[in-house]
């Protein structure tokens, strides 16, 4: 099964996200983190529900230092949502699936 979310690092974030054509879920986590690994499975199921619709983007903040300055990400589990290219939406810590899911719905 092809994975549905891209790695989004300081190299590659203004082509991945800035660029996109579609709206992009942004999760902002670490592999320590574990609100980010609560966080994960609900974001993934979204991912594959309204797969072709946005873009789902994963940044582990232990590899982007640039990018989480930025855009001000001081705390994880911190969930983003672009679109052209601008932050329209951003929530520190962890929602309810249905509470994201309402959101993403908004911006696609």
């Amino acid at each position: 099964m092809e994975k549905l979310e891209i790695n989004a690092t300081d190299g590659n974030f203004k082509q991945e996200v800035l660029k996109s054509d579609l709206p992009v879920l942004m999760d902002f986590w670490a592999a320590w983190c574990d609100p980010c690994q609560m966080v994960a499975p609900m974001v993934e199921a979204i991912a594959k529900k309204y797969d072709g619709k946005f873009k789902m983007c994963k940044v582990n903040v232990d590899e982007a230092p640039n990018t989480l300055s930025e855009y001000g990400i001081m705390s994880i589990s911190t969930l983003a949502i672009f679109k052209d290219g601008k932050v329209v939406y951003k929530v520190i810590g962890a929602l309810s699936k249905s509470e994201l899911e309402a959101v993403v719905k908004k911006y696609i």
